[in-house]
């Protein structure tokens, strides 16, 4: 059963859901959607506690009049919780990202396209799925039935900022635990006052005493393996928390077991894959996924994803189905008995416990499908698929010396990030030059025209130019890049790239089109034009202006001032009643 769903309003500020208003003493905007600012970074704050009836329980949700349906909060109790072979003792950190279900939108929800559109593809807003990043606690407590306190602090997001969120709870949850109620509400109005996240720019992010910095990566961003610096804005008291990335995780501990596969991981990710991450606890399973999908920067990638999955999911049935082949999804699990039910899935990786120790802990087996068979199969990547491209060994002998010599694991991270990089970028350059081919040139762009056509991707085109144009021009590593390509073509990786390039240079032509018609002779073409044919332009034109103004096609502004112009001077050359028609008052 859930308890309350958090405090009323209350008069005067400061309570949630309450009346914003500037030191001016005039109500913003915020007041009419108090919560406007709070939803540009979370959609809301959960807490699930342990009930000895219930199990799992909704306890509190901020802000309180947020919709959630009954699956999702039957997920979010789910997902929110080790299950029981993970043994979690102390606090645990861990994320999980769950299908959203169709509930009605919050009425203080903004549009996300300004910011999708100055995103990276990866850090795009999440359009149909909830992340959520959980701070979990269990500790013996002798006046608790059970004998322990089990509690959940969640963050509930669209916005994959994996750092930053976990940054949070680790000043938030804490404080939670010990002071309830009061102090979480306090947090959340906090989180009401900070500024949009805003592609390119560093924010400053005052949050229980602390002041985060971030900056919140840009789409034009020069891709590095290491974040751009950070730079104070201002001289800030108490100093600012830097966080050199918001959505970068520890890649060589992410990696550390599976080290000697990291190619043929890539490739599997590489390729949408069905993979199977089995881990002993719901951390060390969600960070692998996080970092096993994230490998493929710039590239986005396109598959679904579950940085935690537990038997309970609404989706379990959907997933785990042998009727028909398994879907295209990786999934982090730490309960064993998926090694029984995803026993037909081709890939399955399995981690063991995580050791201490500063030396490389043992590597994970390359393993055949047919000996994952039981409860307490060993560790291993249990898989019949065979690498095309040949294993990096100098990446290994450098991280290698790098544990020999106590190298900082930022420096292997940075490393490891560098070398998924060239390696993507290896891959995809190759298919970005044959693709910018196929746009139109542009002389054959006319005013009084259809744009033409993008030419189609045709793909044994495309791998015969890789003998003098292919991957061998950028990267070391030998292997058959055709191969790789072939099966590409066949993944939703592929499908997704393409659809958003294909998009991308659509809305480029439609722009050309546009600025054509706006430096073309307007007066000369109306001469021994139609009323019929006049009032079109006026129409497509129009069209294109409300879809250049908002954002979705790539012209400078004095294009959309003279594209006004020109419509007001053809609507101003037609007959009153037209001229009624066309602009009713």
């Amino acid at each position: 059963m859930e308890g309350p769903m958090g405090p009323g309003p209350r008069q005067g500020g400061g309570g949630l859901g309450a009346t914003r208003s500037t030191s001016s003493g005039r109500t913003t905007r915020a007041s009419a959607m108090p919560w406007a600012r709070f939803s540009a970074w979370l959609e809301c704050v959960c807490v699930v506690t342990f009930d000895l009836e219930l199990g799992q329980a909704l306890e509190l949700v901020y802000p309180r009049d947020f919709q959630l349906t009954d699956k999702e909060k039957s997920s979010i109790c789910y997902l929110s919780f080790p299950d029981s072979h993970s043994g979690c003792l102390g606090d645990t950190q861990f994320s999980f990202r769950m299908r959203q279900c169709g509930g009605q939108r919050s009425l203080w929800h903004g549009d996300d396209r300004p910011y999708n559109n100055k995103a990276p593809l990866a850090l795009q807003r999440e359009p149909a799925h909830y992340l959520g990043y959980v701070y979990f606690r269990q500790v013996k407590d002798s006046s608790v039935k059970r004998g322990y306190f089990q509690k959940s602090l969640v963050l509930v997001s669209r916005l994959p900022f994996v750092r930053l969120f976990q940054s949070l709870l680790s000043l938030i949850a804490p404080e939670y635990f010990e002071k309830l109620a009061p102090c979480l509400e306090a947090a959340c109005n906090e989180i009401d006052q900070w500024p949009a996240p805003v592609p390119g720019q560093t924010l400053n992010l005052p949050i229980m005493g602390v002041v985060i910095q971030v900056r919140i990566p840009s789409r034009v961003d020069k891709l590095e393996s290491n974040p751009p610096k950070q730079c104070d804005q201002e001289n800030l008291l108490p100093a600012p928390v830097v966080l050199a990335s918001v959505h970068e995780l520890d890649l060589f501990r992410c990696f550390r077991p599976v080290l000697t596969h990291v190619q043929t991981l890539w490739e599997l990710m590489l390729l949408g894959e069905p993979l199977v991450v089995l881990a002993p606890s719901p951390d060390v399973s969600s960070e692998l996924v996080l970092a096993l999908t994230s490998c493929l920067q710039p590239l986005k990638f396109c598959c679904d994803f579950r940085p935690y999955f537990t038997i309970h999911d609404s989706e379990f049935k959907e997933l785990t189905t042998r009727t028909q082949a398994p879907p295209n999804v990786v999934l982090g699990v730490t309960n064993p008995f998926f090694i029984k039910t995803l026993q037909h899935w081709p890939h399955v990786l399995r981690i063991g416990e995580p050791k201490m120790s500063g030396d490389l802990p043992k590597q994970v087996k390359l393993k055949k499908p047919s000996r994952l068979k039981t409860l307490d199969t060993k560790p291993g990547l249990y898989t019949s698929y065979t690498a095309h491209l040949h294993r990096d060994k100098a990446l290994l002998k450098r991280l290698l010396k790098g544990v020999q010599k106590k190298r900082p694991w930022d420096s292997q991270s940075a490393l490891l990030r560098r070398h998924f990089l060239e390696l993507t970028q290896s891959f995809i350059i190759p298919l970005e030059h044959y693709m910018a081919s196929l746009m139109p040139l542009q002389k054959s762009i006319t005013p009084w025209k259809s744009p033409p056509q993008i030419c189609p991707f045709r793909q044994d085109d495309f791998l015969r130019s890789l003998e003098h144009a292919g991957p061998q021009l950028t990267c070391i590593l030998k292997g058959d890049w055709l191969g790789l390509y072939r099966r590409f073509f066949r993944s939703p990786n592929f499908d997704g790239w393409y659809r958003q390039r294909h998009k991308e240079m659509a809305q480029k032509l439609e722009a050309l089109h546009l600025e054509a018609i706006c430096e073309a002779n307007l007066e000369a073409w109306m001469k021994d034009k139609s009323e019929v044919e006049v009032v079109d332009l006026v129409l497509k034109l129009r069209e294109k202006l409300v879809r250049a103004q908002g954002h979705q096609l790539p012209v400078k502004e004095v294009t959309l001032h003279r594209a006004q112009l020109y419509i007001d001077t053809v609507i101003g050359s037609l007959p009153k009643d037209l001229q009624a028609v066309l602009c009713p008052p």
